[in-house]
């Protein structure tokens, strides 16, 4: 899937990996329907169900002037799976 950007890999979400979830950064116009169906059919799992979030806009300046830069939009997914299913690219023993 060319929507799908990579892993988020952070403190939190490795916390979250011991509830079964999983979290993605993705293209800011993928839709939660469009993620689960690539998921079950790529993995062979079964999505309990997916929270997303926009990611806002990091403003930079350009040598101390008014003028400033925005960076590209991006959106966040956490997916949940149902029973005792697991994604096996990530890491999901017991820190």
């Amino acid at each position: 899937m060319d929507k799908s950007k990579n892993q988020i890999l952070t403190e939190k979400s490795i916390c979250l990996l011991r509830r079964k979830q999983y979290s993605f950064e993705v293209h800011p116009e993928l839709t939660k329907t469009e993620l689960k169906i690539w998921i079950e059919q790529f993995f062979d799992i079964k999505v309990g169900g997916i929270n997303s979030c926009r990611i806002p806009h990091k403003k930079r300046r350009i040598n101390s002037t008014v003028n400033s830069l925005t960076s590209k939009r991006s959106k966040k997914m956490i997916v949940r799976l149902r029973g005792n299913f697991t994604i096996p690219l990530f890491l999901n023993q017991p820190l």
